[in-house]
């Protein structure tokens, strides 16, 4: 495995996650105490539903176990900082998207180490040798929330620096990530395409059922029409950043991979038709869901 990988992917990551702790701040957390609604029903379908889902997936297309694996560690996934972007273009609730990047990422440490293992153990890919150690563990607590820690600290102690460096980061990140995913891409060209067309349908197929249930879910209970938008882009945008490198670095395999590497590409372009598709929807509910301007209220008719 390549410098690029081993050092690059990490780099890439650790730069894409300083960048959010730089826009958090404590408040994004306890904010998901004043709209519990959406928080738990995101929740519940991140955590619950969409590697269930994915499992069913993963049965019905009969994945060779590495892939298999593979697509259990991406639904396992935080969602991606790229998810806010979308909930700004496609007027969903971006406050609530930070808090549950913010959350999410938290309980991803100890949720994907878990679903990973349980997926090892169930399809075996790699001859009984067992899967994510305790040590590697620590490895995904360092790599996903350490650089949050240290950019909400900078935030915190430096505001005025936090805000000048927020977009230098943001741009830093894409540079780097899209380098290193392209030489990673160069050097195991083969490989990917000879797996391009196993991986797409279902990737494609899980973007889909990720981000309709991402918006779904929330209006079956009431929640708001630019909450439910928020929890669509969250949902169906995983972070296929961190599912690579936790592939590659930790548990040092390229194929285990390749369903992230696929599903990076192609969640781009599902997410943008997914989000006109609800923004059309919802032009009218929103105009109906919005506080009528006062006007002056007709005389009342006298009393008997």
């Amino acid at each position: 495995m390549s410098a690029l990988t081993t050092i690059g992917l990490p780099v890439a990551l650790g730069i894409i996650m300083l960048g959010l702790g730089l826009s958090l701040t404590v408040g994004d957390f306890a904010r998901v105490l004043k709209q519990p609604k959406a928080v738990i029903i995101a929740l519940l379908c991140q955590l619950v539903l969409l590697p269930a889902i994915c499992f069913g997936l993963v049965l019905a297309f009969q994945l060779p176990p590495v892939l298999a694996v593979g697509m259990m560690m991406l639904a396992a996934s935080p969602g991606g900082t790229t998810a806010n972007l979308y909930s700004h273009l496609f007027r969903g609730d971006v406050a609530l998207n930070i808090s549950l990047t913010a959350v999410n990422s938290v309980i991803a440490v100890f949720t994907l180490p878990i679903i990973t293992n349980l997926s090892i153990l169930y399809f075996d890919p790699f001859d009984d040798q067992l899967g994510m150690q305790w040590a590697k563990t620590l490895e995904v607590f360092a790599i996903v929330l350490l650089p949050v820690a240290a950019g909400m600290a900078v935030r915190r102690l430096w505001p005025r620096f936090a805000q000048a460096m927020d977009k230098p980061v943001r741009i830093a990140s894409v540079v780097i990530l899209v380098i290193v995913i392209a030489g990673a891409v160069v050097q195991n060209w083969t490989l990917l395409v000879e797996n391009f067309g196993r991986l797409s349908l279902i990737t494609t197929l899980f973007c889909v059922i990720s981000l309709t249930v991402g918006y779904l879910a929330p209006r079956l209970i009431k929640v708001g029409k630019r909450q439910s938008i928020a929890s669509s882009f969250e949902i169906g945008i995983h972070n296929a950043t961190l599912a690579i490198v936790i592939a590659q670095t930790v548990l040092g395999s390229v194929e285990l991979s390749l369903p992230a590497a696929v599903y990076g590409v192609l969640m781009f372009f599902i997410a943008f038709g997914f989000g006109f598709l609800i923004r059309d929807r919802s032009r009218a509910p929103e105009t109906a869901d919005a506080t009528p301007a006062p006007s002056a209220s007709p005389p009342s008719a006298p009393r008997p």
